[in-house]
């Protein structure tokens, strides 16, 4: 059976940094991802890799947060938190041949404040 878990989210002052740690059990994965959802929107993508490697960000996260990892860890590193980055953070995993994300993790709150 497939779990992911994440750990390291918190409480943190605009400008500061977090970070993410989500472990996936189970099997291995090629592509590992980070998610958000902050209250009242929609789920958005922030980053994933794929087998550890070739990042890719979300806009609006590019040249704040790192992904990194291998098949079966994935961390995000968040540096100059803002407070619209308050949300639940998810990890989630996909093989290369699947067109979605299959398996999600129960989330971390991480809360930037102002």
């Amino acid at each position: 059976q497939v779990h992911l878990v994440e750990t390291g989210g918190g409480l943190v002052q605009a400008g500061g940094s977090l970070k993410l740690s989500c472990e996936v059990s189970g099997r291995t994965f090629s592509r590992l991802g980070w998610f958000r959802q902050a209250p009242g929107r929609e789920r958005e993508f922030v980053a994933n890799a794929t087998g550890g490697s070739y990042p890719f960000y979300a806009e609006f996260v590019k040249g704040r947060f790192t992904i990194s990892g291998t098949k079966n860890r994935v961390y995000l590193q968040m540096n100059d938190l803002k407070p619209e980055d308050t949300a639940v953070y998810y990890c989630a995993a996909r093989a290369l041949t699947s067109p979605t994300y299959d398996y999600w993790g129960q989330g971390t709150q991480v809360t930037v404040s102002s």
